[in-house]
């Protein structure tokens, strides 16, 4: 798990991450992480990218548009996630106390939800 900087685009943080991704068929991502250099890495490890293209892209790829619909629960930890003020503010200045305090509120919102 690694918490980047908020200013750092999606895929500069993907190209960190690349080495620590699980073996997986697919990989479901939005828009930010639409670049050639990522796909490219992706394909070459066996995964099929589930990426919508940016808007100024002069060809669109194609994508599973079944299947990146799935996203939404991702997107729901999210919003979940910052219901909490404090992470959605990040009141906290250290990466590891900013990590603990989702920690709990994504334990919080699990127990909840059973």
């Amino acid at each position: 798990m690694m918490l980047t900087e908020g200013q750092m685009s999606d895929h500069k943080g993907a190209r960190l991450m690349f080495h620590a991704l699980p073996k997986a068929r697919t990989l479901i991502a939005d828009k930010g992480y639409d670049s050639d250099d990522f796909r490219e890495a992706l394909k070459a490890r066996g995964t099929e990218p589930c990426i919508p293209p940016r808007r100024n892209r002069k060809e669109p790829l194609d994508y599973d548009k079944a299947l990146y619909r799935k996203r939404h629960k991702i997107e729901n930890l999210f919003a979940k996630l910052k219901d909490w003020r404090r992470i959605a503010t990040r009141y906290d200045r250290c990466a590891h106390a900013f990590f603990s305090a989702i920690c709990i509120a994504a334990a919080v919102a699990f127990f909840l939800n059973q």
